[in-house]
């Protein structure tokens, strides 16, 4: 049976305090890898924060965005992903130009960044920002979100990820706090049964046939899918905005050395460029005194 594309959904176990999420990402994640050259390991690896970044954004509860981002002094400086409440998704990798990846076809997440840490940010549209920091001390994503979750949300949290060139599929399982006396026990059946699951199995089956084939002995209600779709959120206006923290002196002595001011989106490579004519754009409050 045919694996499912770019879609998300949520599922539950009846009669328990589980739930889970499984993710699969085909056109969404290889848009943002053509966006992004870069040996295979790292894009194996932005392939990956892709998918948990999805899986993330289940949790959001309000308009926002939830982001993913690890800094390390390895071959790859940064890599990153965020996907928001409409499902929206984008990611960038960084690596070093200069860096030696021939010998690091099959790295560790710690071998690409070095010493590094993971930022979870959530950013709502509206309210307060918030973000929660773990070290990268583990060798794989899922290990460093599921402790994660464990230290910062006293969530028992279990991911499994698999990629290759085409696609990325992740399944997640989350204990609720627990209410039911058996909730251990079932907990530690339910993830046993998760962890049969091969790359494979993940990568290609359709998400219904792949939570019958680990779950078929539990009741499990899927929730309908939702579709997963790259989309950046830059604009005109947002580098105009940019721009005009700088102020005006500035920004016109740009101008008047480089001819325009130009700005390139790291996610989408989108050009933006403003000359001397756009000043009342980036500076509209002041535009009767631009000239």
């Amino acid at each position: 049976m045919p694996h499912t594309k770019d879609q998300m959904q949520r599922f539950i176990f009846a009669e328990t305090d589980i739930r889970g999420e499984v993710v699969s990402l085909e056109e969404a994640y290889q848009t943002v890898t053509e966006q992004n050259p870069a040996p295979r390991a790292v894009q194996h690896l932005l392939g990956e924060f892709l998918a948990a970044a999805s899986l993330l954004s289940s949790t959001l509860k309000f308009d926002g965005i939830i982001t993913l981002q690890a800094r390390g002094d390895g071959p790859l400086s940064l890599i990153m992903a965020e996907c928001d409440h409409h499902k929206g998704l984008r990611g960038i990798a960084n690596p070093d130009p200069e860096a030696d990846f021939s010998e690091l076809e099959n790295a560790t997440m710690q071998e690409l960044l070095g010493k590094s840490v993971l930022a979870i940010t959530i950013d709502p549209d509206k309210g307060q920002r918030y973000q929660g920091v773990v070290p990268l001390e583990e060798e794989t994503l899922a290990a460093c979100l599921e402790h994660y979750f464990k230290q910062s949300e006293q969530l028992d949290t279990r991911f499994w990820i698999a990629v290759n060139e085409q696609r990325v599929s992740a399944l997640m399982l989350q204990a609720l706090p627990q209410q039911k006396t058996d909730s251990k026990e079932q907990w530690e059946t339910v993830t046993a049964l998760a962890g049969t699951v091969t790359p494979q199995e993940l990568l290609e089956l359709e998400h219904k046939t792949l939570l019958y084939r680990l779950f078929n002995e539990h009741e499990v209600r899927l929730f309908d899918s939702l579709p997963i779709r790259f989309s950046c959120s830059c604009s005109r206006a947002r580098c105009a905005h940019t721009l005009a923290s700088l102020g005006p002196e500035d920004v016109a002595e740009m101008i008047e050395e480089q001819g325009k001011v130009s700005i390139d989106c790291q996610f989408c490579k989108q050009h933006y460029s403003f000359k001397m004519s756009d000043m009342a754009e980036i500076f509209p409050d002041q535009a009767s005194t631009l000239h």
